[in-house]
């Protein structure tokens, strides 16, 4: 009787046990680009017709601004104080864009292989191989100040003169966290763009981007405690992108490379650019400290294929086929609201919290987002990844919402 009590016992832990082994779904990861695999919408469950009709929408929405990169700079930021260009600017493209359906393609238009300015979609390659830096042990802990990671930092500044006692007492080395103000902040205030930073960098000061409506106060305003105020500041951005050279001690475009781009299979034809006066001395070696964006141009030249591919890597919160490129900790932190701005997570992940931004889509789906517009729209729940260039920013709601009324 003891044995056939135990025997009875034991059976539905077994068929339970049976019944949790369900069996992995195939997720398609696609290899190099010229094997990247194809599907008809309708194999994707989607109406191929009304996937056409978003897709002409969202070419009809084409972004009034200038091709030119450089002129269109010139009509809007260059308009700010100490607005010159000192990056490189490329003239953009027709409107194009990447539809991918479970890691397959199911729509293209315009030429998804130019390669052009993504202006801020470039901070989310920068917090990415900010996140790199934590899951390897480079830097300890978001919550770290950052100026314990920092060193004095050297600029590279040819000298044009042979007098040096011309420049007697001027400042020769950076030290970006020196102030009483920036010792305090962290890691997650800068990727959060929380952090308040005072300061100059690359001929930039802090309070000359998107200056205030009130002159007087541009350089005389009380500190907001780091973490308590968002504030989009490309100057403090560019921090970031020098902090984050002074942990790693090599190019972070050689970082992306080898831990994010190169596993993806992404081309050879992306280039992340700095400015013509952002080189620093680094061990003896000249190195460019690139920029966050195209703000003053530089930044994320790339193709809308290659930004699918990055697009994907976050809907598969940083697995590719059987690597954890980035770990799911650091997606989970970078898709987490900030309290200041629940709509934004680490730069420049966009959150649909609340759907406040994109009413017709999940709350759960996110966006890398440029100006441009240049948007890399990651839905989980749909398992869709978007990417939208050239589109004007207010058509944006309705052209997803077009693509998710597609779905069968």
């Amino acid at each position: 009787m003891r044995i056939l009590l135990v025997i009875l016992l034991c059976v539905p832990s077994f068929v339970g046990a049976q019944k949790q082994r369900v069996p992995a779904i195939e997720v398609y990861f696609p290899g190099p680009d010229a094997e990247w695999k194809k599907k008809p919408p309708a194999e994707a469950g989607l109406n191929a017709d009304k996937l056409k009709e978003a897709i002409a929408y969202c070419i009809s929405q084409e972004t009034p601004n200038p091709r030119s990169m450089e002129q269109n700079h010139y009509q809007t930021f260059g308009r700010e104080p100490f607005g010159n260009g000192i990056g490189p600017f490329k003239d953009r493209g027709d409107v194009s864009g990447v539809i991918l359906h479970k890691g397959y393609i199911i729509a293209e238009w315009g030429d998804p292989y130019r390669v052009d300015m993504t202006h801020s979609v470039t901070k989310s390659f920068l917090s990415t191989v900010i996140g790199l830096a934590v899951d390897k042990g480079l830097i300890r802990n978001v919550n770290d100040t950052v100026y314990r990671y920092v060193p004095p930092i050297l600029p590279y500044h040819p000298i044009a003169e042979a007098d040096k006692a011309a420049h007697l007492g001027e400042a020769q080395l950076l030290t970006p966290f020196e102030t009483p103000h920036n010792r305090k902040i962290t890691w997650d205030h800068l990727l959060r763009q929380v952090s308040d930073w005072e300061g100059t960098l690359w001929g930039k000061p802090e309070w000359a981007d998107r200056p205030g409506p009130k002159p007087a106060e541009w350089t005389t305003r009380p500190r907001n405690l780091p973490g308590s105020v968002y504030e989009y500041n490309d100057v403090r951005v560019n921090v970031l992108a020098l902090a984050g050279l002074s942990v790693w001690r090599k190019p972070l475009p050689q970082v992306l490379k080898e831990y994010i781009m190169d596993p993806i299979q992404a081309s050879n034809t992306w280039r992340w650019y700095g400015y013509e006066n952002s080189y620093i001395v680094l061990d003896g070696q000249i190195v460019q400290s690139v920029s966050g964006g195209g703000h003053w141009g530089g930044g994320m030249f790339i193709s809308a294929r290659d930004m699918a591919r990055f697009g994907y890597l976050t809907l598969n919160k940083g697995r590719w086929k059987n690597q954890q490129l980035i770990s799911e900790g650091w997606l989970k932190m970078a898709t987490m609201p900030t309290p200041a701005e629940p709509t934004y997570g680490f730069m420049n992940f966009f959150l649909n919290t609340d759907q406040k931004l994109l009413p017709s889509a999940p709350a759960t789906a996110f966006y890398h987002l440029g100006n441009g517009t240049n948007m890399v729209y990651v839905d989980r729940e749909n398992d869709l990844v978007v990417v939208a260039r050239w589109i004007n920013s207010a058509a944006m709601n309705e052209f997803i919402g077009k693509i998710l009324n597609a779905k069968n």
